[in-house]
């Protein structure tokens, strides 16, 4: 073979990194994403890890991923197949050999795949790569194991502690494949090992050597460079959904001039939101990890009641447990938010991937009539946007807001423009209008029917608010039918009154198309992209994707009932599609339905519309 100096101008470039749990793949693709970032990369990633602590190793139910989509252009999605696959052992080779596309690249560890790794993956033969029928693809077979613990070769590290470094030696190699200079993914890992120097000395020595095995060996691929995209000048950052929605509280309660507090209890895939905010004392946000889901949340009901923006963040099956609590926080008219970050399901299900499994659960699951609103974030980058507007809607209507995000977008990045917290709406507490003397705990504003939000503590205001129900204005106990008729109706009426604050559906597309999909939360990036590549392919189609479910929309009647043709596509069995036709007389829905807890691939949906158009 001949070495290769060409190198080839990209668009764009889907590449997923996969092995054992313990092989550092998530470390390596978040590396290797951020060095992307801060080069000028559009960039969207899909981690992909299983729920077991420690599968055995070498074995198909431990195999971790990582896929990173980079390009020029806007990126929406993750990508459905990658251009490059590098994997670490035959059966990451197995679990993954189906997102490899056409004339792709293969990427392996040769050391692994040998008898006692093709066995322990399930091959019959030794030959894997004839016996899963790969023809249209590039192998590249290096080394890596090996490369490693030379590469350390007298340092502390004994050979088997050396070769758990061989994912820095691979992120070397393939940043060298795509002409990613190292010294931004050293600065990485040296915020990263600051307290390790031995293994920070290590991984940096691997990465380097990495980089120099492609530069220097004669490998007959070319290397690859991606263009900046051409984005509004600014400072970027890769961020993911849950330091977004952390980001997005902290912001809020700046702005309100309120103290945040979460009251919380650890759960996959939301327990980032409370490791992020629990290291940001310095901008005096207080965290409680209790001791379970229930006790969480009646910590944030207390903090609300206090004055606090109070806040409890969950998954699923923490969401069931907080019902009760979630019911008191609507009797007693509190802000409060709920940070749902939807899994598989039901019961423990899948705790480690993605699905819009809670929505019914979110606008339906408590006892009695018991309104709220709720919302969902779309993209990693938009969930700083509407943790921001939860916080305001529950503060300013005094009511609790549940934010509904998954797995998909809470642990994938996207490119994150740092925004100017006086881009964002004020927030402004509602306080009585009248003195101590006239003040009652249900006195109402009569425009949004919100009480107002007074401290307990503060001279003249004190008061008691509780589950049981209240009278409609001084707040004692009241068992009188008509009284509690009356609370009802206030209370749905309060939360209605919304859609007066939240901006209207809109419609991504052919306006005039007879065929509109419709999608909420994080569905919005490959349901965009399959509406651009089916407008491209000459089929008029379009895309009404909702951000805020209860209340929708006003004008939601309006657009829906203009399209003859309208599929609402979900990652679940059609919990949306069942509460549009509850709320939207006169209007036929469509399903597009996937329960695998994976995301959509564009591909798939741009092949189902096909079809009914």
């Amino acid at each position: 073979m001949t070495k290769s100096n060409k190198i080839i101008e990209l668009e764009q470039v889907v590449i997923r990194f996969s092995g054992d749990s313990g092989d550092g793949m998530q470390l390596t693709g978040t590396l290797f994403s951020n060095l992307s970032a801060i080069l000028g990369n559009e960039i969207s990633t899909f981690p992909d890890y299983p729920a077991e602590i420690r599968a055995p190793h070498g074995t198909l139910d431990g195999v971790s991923g990582f896929q990173v989509h980079l390009g020029a252009q806007k990126i929406m999605t993750p990508g459905d197949k990658a251009d490059v696959l590098v994997v670490m052992n035959p059966a990451a080779l197995k679990v993954n050999v189906h997102e490899i596309k056409p004339g792709g690249v293969i990427i392996y560890d040769e050391d692994t795949f040998n008898t006692t790794g093709f066995q322990k993956a399930g091959f019959e033969t030794e030959n894997p790569f004839v016996e899963l029928g790969l023809k249209d693809v590039q192998l590249l077979s290096v080394p890596l194991t090996e490369m490693t613990k030379l590469s350390l070769e007298g340092s502390t590290f004994d050979s088997k502690a050396a070769g758990r470094s061989k994912n820095m030696f691979a992120l070397g190699l393939v940043c060298w494949l795509f002409n990613r200079p190292i010294d931004k993914a050293q600065e990485f890992l040296m915020k990263k090992f600051s307290k390790k120097p031995e293994v920070l000395r290590a991984n940096i020595k691997v990465l380097v050597d990495g980089y120099h095995y492609g530069n220097n060996i004669h490998l007959a691929v070319s290397t690859y460079r991606i263009g900046k995209s051409n984005i509004e000048k600014g400072r970027y950052t890769s961020i993911n959904g849950n330091k977004a929605v952390a980001y997005g509280l902290i912001a809020a309660a700046q702005k309100a001039g309120l103290q945040l507090f979460l009251g919380s209890y650890p759960i996959t895939p939301a327990s980032d939101i409370m490791h992020e905010l629990a290291a940001r004392k310095d901008l005096g946000v207080r965290v409680i990890q209790s001791e379970d889901e229930i006790a969480g949340i009646s910590t944030a009901i207390g903090a609300s009641f206090a004055g606090n923006l109070a806040v409890t963040s969950t998954s699923g099956p923490g969401l069931a447990l907080k019902s009760e609590a979630i019911g008191l926080a609507v009797m007693a008219e509190l802000p409060l938010v709920i940070v749902d970050v939807q899994r598989g399901g039901p019961s423990t299900g899948l705790p480690t991937k993605t699905e819009q499994a809670d929505l019914l659960q979110a606008l339906y699951g408590r006892n009695g009539e018991s309104p709220l609103v709720v919302m969902a974030a779309s993209t990693p980058d938009n969930c700083f946007d509407y943790a921001y507007m939860a916080a305001k809607i529950a503060i300013e209507h005094v009511t609790p807001v549940i934010l509904l995000t998954d797995g998909f977008i809470a642990n994938g990045t996207a490119l994150w423009k740092l925004p100017s917290l006086n881009d964002f709406p004020s927030i402004e507490p509602p306080r009585a209008i009248v003195d101590a003397s006239e003040w009652k705990p249900y006195l109402r504003d009569p425009e949004k029917l919100n009480r107002y939000w007074m401290m307990p503590g503060t001279e003249g205001f004190m008061h008691r608010i509780g589950g049981l129900e209240k009278h409609c204005i001084t707040g004692e106990i009241s068992t009188d039918p008509v009284n509690h008729q009356k609370m009802v109706d206030v209370r749905r009426m309060k939360v209605e009154k919304v859609a007066d604050f939240i901006p209207p559906l809109t419609i991504y597309g052919d306006e005039e198309s007879d065929t509109l999909l419709v999608g909420w939360g994080s569905t919005y990036g490959h349901l965009r992209s399959a509406v651009d590549e089916l407008r491209e392919s000459g089929k008029k189609i379009a895309l009404a994707h909702f951000n805020y479910i209860l209340p929708l929309p006003r004008n939601t009647h309006e657009v829906l009932s203009h399209y003859s043709k309208i599929i609402v596509c979900e990652l679940n069995g059609g919990q949306f599609a069942s509460y549009l036709r509850s709320q939207i007389q006169g209007v036929t829905f469509q399903q597009y339905n996937k329960v695998q807890g994976q995301p959509f691939e564009v591909e798939e949906l741009v092949v189902y519309v096909s079809t009914i158009l």
